[in-house]
């Protein structure tokens, strides 16, 4: 925990390696200082079909799903961060977003729970 589930469209590799947007939102994350840097993982989702908001433009978006408990300034500032971080990556990509998703704790469970 937490996971960043990144979609994207497959063409944005061709402007950066698909490694340089794990390694942006895994330093990105990392530098909030909400999560241990061992637990971060972050995968990517590309797709060769899409349609945003009635074009075919790239885009890439960040789901990011963490523990509750942190403040809504937190969240505000993580999903803020990848954005700007992303932005940075692709100046040209004119869809670029994130938001966070909250686990709860009463009902989150993984295999180190058994």
């Amino acid at each position: 925990m937490p996971h960043f589930l990144i979609d994207c469209s497959e063409t944005l590799f061709s402007l950066q390696p698909e490694s340089a947007i794990i390694e942006q939102v895994h330093a990105v994350a990392k530098s909030t200082e909400l999560f241990h840097e061992n637990d971060i993982k972050v995968r990517v989702n590309a797709y060769k079909k899409y349609s945003t908001g009635n074009k075919i433009e790239d885009f890439i978006h960040v789901f990011s799903h963490i523990m509750e408990g942190r403040s809504d300034e937190q969240k505000s500032n993580l999903s803020r961060k990848i954005v700007e971080g992303l932005a940075a990556l692709f100046p040209a990509v004119p869809n670029v977003g994130a938001n966070v998703v909250e686990l709860e704790k009463a009902n989150y469970f993984n295999r180190n729970m058994l």
